[in-house]
Order: structure tokens, then C-alpha cells, then sequence
């Protein structure tokens, strides 16, 4: 029952929450990116970001060789988080640790389908694993980059990966041959939301109601800005959200941004996210998209007791895309465009 999380809650879940909360409070601050935007060399990004949390991480930078590059920087911050939530999986039981692989079934289809995008291009398969997002990794990718044809592949999917169920249920092997990347990697990702949201319905209390908040906000605003046809829009928004019913209705007929806008809103918390845009501004609409996702990770701060807290793994995200967005102003010598696209945390 919602409220008594407290009685039970540290039994399994007290220490790791207590980590994750550590983790929260070494993001960056304002003023870590106040200074990072003052950075005039990657070296110089290097040696702030040493005094931070990620001072660990970067000791293995001394022995590289320069010009430093921006993808070792996002690499390297990347590695840290890849290694916080491996412990936490490691430390973590029954439910919270399914919980956390569901937190990492985005990034496994995004590496399945760049999988098979190069199967279907004859790209390498090392230059394919070396793209592959870390957190998307799992035991048997490898062996779906030797898949000789799409049948093959298909059947790899379904035996290897924790996927399977998401295809059985929505793409057959003759879609492989000639579905779009896009609708394949959203047909799979709608799949994905919606186990997920059930997944967190049947755990109830506050992780219920936090997650239902967040997973709704990544629904609705999935299929904006897509080339997509009505037809194909239509069948790929969830079955839950804010939106949902009616607003996906409306959506699915929009033909460019301004008409996006008009039904979006009609619903107050994404009214206020447009009300910062000027008609045509199509450009920032991802940064206030991510404004508020992390201001509602933010907010699931504020409540204790329940396992929204571990998608702080957003959070750090969003942080590797600020540092790489800097890291890359700095390096093209480009720093008055480098704010354009930094979202602070706090």
C-alpha cells in the first residue's frame, strides 16, 4: 500500500538508495559548467573535470597522447557510469534489480538495431561493437554482428537477448528485410515502455506513481519532430500517457511543428514548455524537452522510499551530453554556441 514503503523499504533497498543518493549529490553543479564554458583547450576541460567527481576516471588520461579528442572525454565519463550502475546491479535483489535492467533495455535496442542496420549494409563487426552504448551491452551481442542473413539474426534476437519477448510479440523476420530503421527501433521502444510501465504499475506506492509520471513524459514526447507517415505515427504512440487517447489522435495528423504545438498545449505541463519557444524555434525544442525531463528527475529526489531515484542514470546522462556538447564548442573553438545546449541539473 502507497505510504507504507517505510516500514519494509530498507530491508533490501535502504543501502543502495543511500549510493544512489551519493551518486546524485556528485553531479555537476552550475558552477562546474560555469567554469567548464571558460575552458579554453580540452586539456583544460580535463583538468576541471579532475577536481570533480570524475578525478578517478580521468588518472588514466595522463598516459594519453595529445590533442586530447572530445570522444575520449565522453568515453571516459561514460566509463563511470557504467561502472556505478554495475555495482548497484551487483548490490541489488529482487525487484530492484530487474528494475534496473529495465533502465537499460532503451540503449539494448538502440544497439541492436544499429546491429542490424550494418548486417544489412555488410558493415564490420568490430566497428559495429565499438559503437554499441556500454550500458546496451549484454553477453551474447557479439554473436548477432556474425548473423549471416536477417532470418539468422532474428532467430539470434529471439534465443540471446533479453529483447525477445519485444519482437515475438511486434516484428517477424520478413520485417527485418524491409521495415524502416525508425519504425523497427520505435515499435520496439513502444514495446519496451509499455512492459515497463506495468512492470512499475505491480510494484505500486510511490515508485508507481513517480515512474508512471516519468515513463508518461517519454511516451507523449516520442514521435515528435519524426518523418514518419500518419498511418505509421498512429500505430506507434503507447497506450498510456497524458496524451493518450485523444492527444495521439491529433498528433498522428500533424503535419509540421506549429500543428505539434497547437495540441500539445492543450495540456498544461507541456504548455509550459512551449510557452519558452517562439513559433519556428524547431532547433530548441530538444533542450526544453530535456529541461524538463530533468527537472522531473529532479523532483523524484524530494520523496524517499521507492526505486524512481535509480533512474538518476538520466540524470548522469544528460551530464555526458552537456560535457561532450562543451567539449566539442571548446575543441572547434566555437564558445560562444556554448550554451546553447547545456541543460543544468542544478
Amino acid at each position: 500500500m502507497y505510504g507504507f514503503e517505510a516500514l519494509t523499504f530498507n530491508i533490501h533497498g535502504g543501502y543502495l538508495e543511500a549510493i544512489v543518493r551519493g551518486h546524485r549529490s556528485g553531479l555537476l553543479t552550475a558552477g562546474d559548467y560555469n567554469n567548464l564554458c571558460q575552458c579554453e583547450s580540452l586539456d583544460d576541460v580535463k583538468m576541471h573535470l579532475s577536481a570533480t567527481e570524475y578525478g578517478p576516471t580521468f588518472k588514466t588520461l595522463i598516459a594519453e597522447p595529445s590533442p586530447l579528442h572530445t570522444t575520449t572525454i565522453v568515453e571516459k565519463c561514460t566509463l563511470k557510469l557504467v561502472d556505478e550502475y554495475k555495482h548497484m546491479l551487483c548490490q541489488a535483489t529482487e525487484p530492484l534489480s530487474t528494475f534496473l535492467e529495465y533502465c537499460t533495455y532503451g540503449h539494448m535496442i538502440d544497439n541492436v538495431v544499429l546491429i542490424v542496420t550494418g548486417t544489412l549494409h555488410e558493415r564490420d563487426v568490430q566497428e559495429l561493437l565499438e559503437k554499441c552504448h556500454p550500458l546496451g551491452m549484454f553477453d551474447s551481442i557479439a554473436t548477432l554482428a556474425v548473423a549471416q542473413n536477417m532470418r539468422e539474426l532474428y532467430r539470434l534476437v529471439l534465443v540471446d537477448t533479453p529483447l525477445a519477448p519485444y519482437f515475438s510479440e511486434c516484428i517477424t523476420s520478413e520485417d527485418l528485410d524491409d521495415m524502416n530503421i525508425e519504425i523497427m527501433r520505435n515499435t520496439l521502444y513502444k514495446a519496451y515502455l509499455e512492459d515497463f510501465y506495468r512492470f512499475c504499475q505491480k510494484l505500486g506506492g510511490a515508485t508507481a506513481e513517480i515512474m508512471s509520471d516519468l515513463l508518461a513524459f517519454e511516451a507523449d514526447q516520442g514521435l515528435i519532430g519524426t518523418e514518419l507517415t500518419r498511418d505509421d505515427r498512429r500505430k506507434l504512440y503507447s497506450n498510456f500517457g497524458l496524451l493518450y487517447p485523444y492527444g495521439h489522435e491529433e498528433l498522428a495528423v500533424c503535419e509540421d511543428l506549429d500543428q505539434v504545438r497547437g495540441v500539445m498545449e492543450k495540456y498544461p505541463p507541456y504548455q509550459s514548455i512551449f510557452s519558452r519557444l517562439s513559433y519556428g524555434e524547431s532547433q530548441l525544442l530538444d533542450k526544453a524537452f530535456y529541461e524538463e525531463e530533468v527537472k522531473r528527475l529532479c523532483l523524484a529526489f524530494e520523496q524517499q522510499f521507492h526505486y524512481a531515484a535509480f533512474s538518476y542514470i538520466r540524470l548522469r546522462e544528460q551530464e555526458i551530453r552537456n560535457l561532450m556538447w562543451i567539449s566539442e564548442c571548446v575543441a572547434q573553438n566555437q564558445k560562444s554556441r556554448v550554451h546553447d545546449s547545456v541543460v543544468f541539473i542544478f
